[in-house]
């Protein structure tokens, strides 16, 4: 069975840094992109950060550029969000997700074949 799990989420206040991670199993790590979404109540779920492996292009959401950095470690068969600088408009709930289609945007949600089951990040004072 195809499984990710995402762990890192938590409460934290403005401008404290979280690091999320996804890890992947049951498939063959042969994907075409990797990212993670987020959707706060009443929103809909949004791309924040994605990387095109075939493309080789990386994509960061406005909203997160020079905040958020996106990696892997293939070995490791794990996806990292490191998020610095964090708002209360970050509050969300979190999921990787990943495709072996190649999607177009990067961020386009309905290409993810692969999605965790999210985990919460809430920044409040």
């Amino acid at each position: 069975q195809v499984q990710l799990v995402e762990s890192g989420g938590g409460s934290v206040q403005p401008g404290d840094s979280l690091r999320l991670s996804c890890a992947a199993s049951g498939f063959i790590w042969d994907y075409y992109a990797i990212g993670w979404f987020r959707q706060a109540p009443g929103k809909e779920r949004e791309g924040i950060s994605c990387i095109g492996i075939q493309r080789r292009d990386t994509f960061y959401a406005d909203s997160v550029k020079g905040r958020f950095t996106i990696s892997v470690d293939n070995a490791k068969k794990t996806m990292y969000l490191q998020m610095t600088s964090l708002k209360p408009e970050d509050t969300a709930a979190y999921y990787c997700a990943a495709t072996r289609a190649w999607p177009t945007p990067l961020a386009q949600a309905s290409a993810y074949s692969y999605w965790g089951q999210g985990t919460q990040v809430t920044v409040s004072s």
